[in-house]
């Protein structure tokens, strides 16, 4: 089993999300964060006033699968969050040891 969390845009969910349930996905968690990578924030204005801004809205996705579908999940999240401009995101796969489904006590590949 893996647990696959991807770091994206936050107008890519939906595209995300949809590609993710076509390849069989069945649950994801979606938490809204701020980050920065390597474009470091950026510079606005605002009433007159140029101001920085440090952390940038991102949208964290994470789901666990199973190991078969770990290239699928991959290529499906990269497809759907791409624009080509700096700042798409990145993909971490962790290995995920045990899953327990608390409703009924299945544990493994089952639980998922």
């Amino acid at each position: 089993m893996k647990f696959v969390t991807a770091i994206i845009k936050p107008f890519k969910l939906d595209e995300v999300r949809e590609a993710l349930s076509a390849i069989g996905v069945q649950g994801i968690t979606v938490t809204e964060v701020k980050g920065f990578g390597r474009q470091k924030g950026h510079t606005e204005l605002y009433r007159g006033a140029e101001y920085v801004v440090d952390f940038l809205p991102k949208v964290k996705i994470e789901a666990a699968i199973a190991d078969e579908l770990l290239d699928q999940v991959i290529e499906a999240v990269e497809k759907s969050a791409h624009t080509g401009k700096i700042g798409d995101g990145k993909i971490f796969v962790f290995n995920l040891e045990q899953t327990v489904r608390i409703r009924t006590g299945e544990s493994g590949p089952e639980a998922l």
